[in-house]
């Protein structure tokens, strides 16, 4: 009786955290509308960003070009705590944090060295249809920079 009393607890839980990843506004594939975006050269521009639950985590891949416009991909596998976690494939840094501020809005870090290169805000539109990035940081070669990219979900 304790076994299967555990069990079903268990089960409950991995449905509960299943449910609560694929209510997340932000969860699914995100592709970039480059006319409704502000991107300016010189800046890693993702024309792709899936995000999808891993476990209690979650993983977000992103697809784009670098400043040189190559094709760069990355993975980040977190939780939206704070907290920085590895990010893999970006030249430019080797962390990143995302914090949930609201229902659709998280902020977002990316840290090179424990030094935060670029910071930004995801905001969900109230139809869940698209989703806007805007970010500030310096690149490579030590320029500030302020990014808006908009993208649309598929």
């Amino acid at each position: 009786m304790k076994a299967r009393t555990i069990t079903l607890t268990l089960a409950l839980c991995f449905a509960g955290v299943a449910v609560c990843f694929a209510d997340s506004p932000t969860n699914g594939t995100w592709k970039l509308n480059e006319a409704r975006s502000k991107i300016p050269a010189g800046v890693v521009k993702n024309t792709t960003v899936v995000y999808e639950a891993a476990g209690d985590s979650v993983k977000v891949t992103t697809d784009g070009q670098d400043k040189d416009g190559k094709p760069i991909h990355t993975e980040w596998t977190g939780k939206f705590d704070g907290k920085d976690y590895p990010l893999t494939g970006d030249p430019g840094a080797d962390s990143r944090s995302y914090r949930k501020v609201s229902e659709r809005t998280l902020a977002m870090d990316n840290k090179k060295d424990g030094k935060s290169v670029v910071s930004g805000r995801i905001v969900v539109s109230a139809d869940g249809k698209s989703r806007t990035l805007r970010t500030t940081g310096t690149d490579s070669a030590g320029k500030k920079f302020t990014s808006t990219a908009v993208y649309d979900k598929q």
